[in-house]
Order: structure tokens, then sequence, then C-alpha cells
């Protein structure tokens, strides 16, 4: 398999899982201006779409969109224990966090990466994703992680959420619960390897 990601970018999700899964893969590295890999291939051929994550798998075939890439690389290695079964409540509980992460953060810091958004609406974007962290701390009081107590999919996307947080400066020092999740996830081996495979770890 082999990742086209760009650092920092919600490529960080899939990296983070393929890591976790320990399933082997190489990396493409793409420049979102001009669409042309590290080696120079067009990407618009490659994933159309213009945007990453894409993963080429063994038999060519490309997937895209976060949500369904770490759900298919997941259900490869259920050892790793990283998606619930398919077919019981807790997989819907799964995708329903997914779900929200891709609906109401991810699409929210889009907005704020845009550099022609006016400042007011660039703080409403800030307040409205505040406020949907504070549900987060209320829920992760109860529990380490998104669903139940071990480490899922779900997880890696939400710190790659918390990862471009810390880039606009927001402030969770009231979010205790939210800040110690974080720090949990930035701990994990898995975690880690990834932000140094992309320059984005010190």
């Amino acid at each position: 398999m082999k990742l086209y990601y760009t650092p920092g970018a919600c490529s960080l999700t899939v990296h983070i899982v393929l890591n976790e899964t320990g399933l082997p893969y190489d990396l493409g590295l793409v420049d979102l201006q001009t669409h042309k890999t590290e080696q120079g291939e067009d990407f618009l051929a490659i994933n159309p779409k213009g945007y990453v994550p894409a993963l080429e798998l063994e038999d060519k075939q490309v997937l895209t969109e976060v949500t369904a890439i770490v759900q298919y690389l997941a259900d490869r290695v259920p050892d790793r224990q990283l998606i619930p079964v398919a077919g019981g409540l807790e997989r819907v509980r799964l995708q329903e966090w997914l779900g929200f992460i891709s609906s109401e953060l991810h699409k929210s810091f889009g907005l704020l990466y845009d550099p022609s958004i006016p400042e007011d609406s660039k703080e409403a974007t800030l307040a409205r994703l505040m406020r949907r962290f504070e549900f987060l701390e209320q829920h992760l009081q109860n529990q380490e992680y998104l669903v139940g107590q071990k480490f899922s999919v779900a997880d890696a996307y939400l710190f790659n959420i918390l990862f471009w947080a810390a880039g606009f400066g927001m402030n969770f020092s009231k979010l205790e619960a939210l800040s110690t999740y974080n720090d949990r996830l930035a701990g994990r081996p898995g975690v880690q390897a990834t932000l140094q495979q992309e320059g984005l770890s010190g």
C-alpha cells in the first residue's frame, strides 16, 4: 500500500492508523499547491479530487476519504482491535464519532485555513469549535477513549483535529479531561512515530 499525504493534513489520521495496524506501506509526499508528488507524478491522475489522503492498495485501486480508509485498514487487522466488529452497536457508535469529527470539527477547521475568511467569521468558527470541544470534555470525563476504554480509529482522527487546534492557539487549560486525553494519545508509539515521519515532532 502507498499513502499519499501532506504533513499535518488530515492524512495524518490515516498515517497514524497505518502505524497502529503494523501493516507495511510506502509514503508519497504531495504538494497540494502544485498537485505534484515528490516523484513528479500528477496527483490529480491518482486522486482527481485533488486532496489527501489517498491510499493506493496492492491491486492499484485508490481509496479516498479519511472515514472510509481508516475503517478499511482497521478491519484488515482485527487482532489490533482498532475498530469494533461490524454489525454491533459499538461499531455504529464509532461511525457516529467519525461522522461528528468529520462534519462538526474537520469541516470547520477547513474554513479557518482559508486565508480569505473575514476575521469575524474566523472568531465565530473558533467559538463554535470550542463548544464542540466542551461537549467532548464532558464525554471524556467518564472514559479514556471515544468508544469505551480502547484506542480506536476515531481517536486517531480526533488527535489530528486537536493537533490543528493547537496550531490555532486554542486554549484547553480548562478542559482537563480533553487535555489529558490528548496527552494520552500523543504518548502512543504509533502517534509518535507518525509525527516524526512527517517532521512534526519537537
